[in-house]
């Protein structure tokens, strides 16, 4: 499978190409069409699977791509729904070492997902606007029926 882009600049997977024509699929919505090959150019800067992802919205992938597990995902989600919270907070509502927090903060960090926050006087975090955005998206995955 191979990445290729129309005379507009979209990108699409090359599914199967023939001598005229190729099929492609659209990665957003994974409708496939066929499309003249005068219309295509191979994008071979962009592998396909990064192609496929972009279908994800960037905010979702930003945290799938941060949360190793259900418990950094759960972190996340609480930061989200609670607002800022103190790092001695965190500490004491969760079962997380300490160094497995700080570990975990600093990754969503790093990533853009968290920012540091004073929380009545002690050293906080929030969640970026990213971060809301992305599980606000992941939340309304299980109100829509798949395609």
């Amino acid at each position: 499978m191979r990445t290729v882009r129309d005379d507009d600049g979209d990108r699409y997977l090359l599914v199967k190409r023939s001598s005229e024509s190729s099929l492609v699929r659209d990665p957003e919505t994974g409708a496939e069409r066929y499309v003249s090959n005068d219309e295509l150019s191979v994008d071979d800067g962009t592998a396909p699977l990064t192609t496929a992802a972009g279908a994800v919205p960037p905010a979702v992938r930003r945290v799938l791509t941060a949360t190793p597990n259900d418990r950094a995902l759960g972190l996340l989600v609480e930061l989200v729904d609670r607002g800022p919270v103190a790092v001695r907070t965190l500490l004491d509502a969760y079962d997380l070492c300490e160094s497995d927090l700080h570990g975990l903060l600093a990754e969503f960090r790093a990533a853009g997902l968290i920012a540091e926050a004073r929380v009545a006087g002690e050293r906080g975090y929030e969640a970026t606007e990213t971060t809301r955005e992305a599980v606000e998206t992941l939340r309304e995955g299980d109100r829509v029926s798949p395609r």
